[in-house]
């Protein structure tokens, strides 16, 4: 990969406002829009920000943790950063369309990198229809919400609400549940990556219900269609000893 200049963003935290204006110093910095790839320096939400951004773009993105958890970035390190660039792996994903009504009629679209959730928005618990490809497969769930994730999205919200790690790769997207009251047992459900999933809400009136892609959310939603849109799609790049579908596979064996 020929890489010859880098654009270099930071979340606003004091930690990745130092980074970035050691790695700027170093290595330079052009626009996003001008850059053969762009560094970002923050945790996961600001991973999330920057590939959003750079739908339009195209352009690939090599993470560094300086937030958090940072499961989506790699670790900082000063030097060396072009040759760790041009050894990087890439990886493609592609994110969920979502589609939601709202209770005065409007029509909300919007993207989703990790996943699509619906929940609940007072003390009542939601009720839900769960529809696939126009059929109607679980005609009503009582709970707090439901979401949809992509396998990069699998170990976050998704992990947290007891739903499966997806593989990178498989081509499949999961339907978790978030604390279910009724029926108690199901635990969700795992799709082949190319099936719509329609979500309507029930006695939205009495029980209303937002919808949430990514950081995009949409109050007092009737209905929501989620599907993987792969007319997008966002490059990331990791270090090869930890690349993001070893990363994926080592949640599922951690305890």
């Amino acid at each position: 990969m020929d890489i010859r200049t880098l654009s270099v963003v930071n979340a606003d935290s004091d930690a990745a406002r130092a980074a970035g204006d050691l790695l700027r110093t170093r290595y330079g910095h052009v626009p996003p829009d001008q850059a053969d790839v762009i560094v970002a320096l923050g945790g996961d939400g600001f991973m999330l920000e920057t590939l959003h951004e750079a739908i339009t773009l195209g352009t690939p993105i090599f993470g560094m943790n300086q937030g958090s958890i940072g499961f989506l970035m790699n670790q900082f390190r000063i030097n060396g950063l072009m040759e760790r660039l041009r050894a990087a792996q890439p990886v493609e994903i592609h994110p969920l369309s979502m589609i939601t009504r709202t209770h005065d009629s409007r029509t909300v679209e919007a993207l989703a990198i990790n996943e699509v959730s619906m929940l609940r928005e007072t003390r009542q618990a939601a009720k839900l229809r769960i529809s696939v490809d126009g059929r109607v497969r679980l005609p009503e769930m009582i709970c707090d919400g439901v979401l949809v994730c992509t396998a990069a999205g699998s170990t976050a919200y998704n992990a947290s609400a007891h739903g499966p790690i997806l593989p990178m790769g498989a081509n499949v997207m999961a339907v978790t549940p978030i604390s279910a009251f009724r029926p108690r047992r199901w635990r969700g459900a795992v799709l082949p990556c190319t099936a719509t999933v329609r979500i309507d809400v029930l006695e939205n009136a009495k029980r209303p219900v937002s919808a949430v892609a990514d950081y995009t959310e949409v109050r007092d939603v009737d209905w929501v269609e989620v599907r993987e849109n792969r007319d997008v799609t966002l490059h990331m790049l990791f270090d090869p000893e930890h690349n993001l579908e070893e990363r994926i596979l080592n949640e599922q064996f951690t305890p």
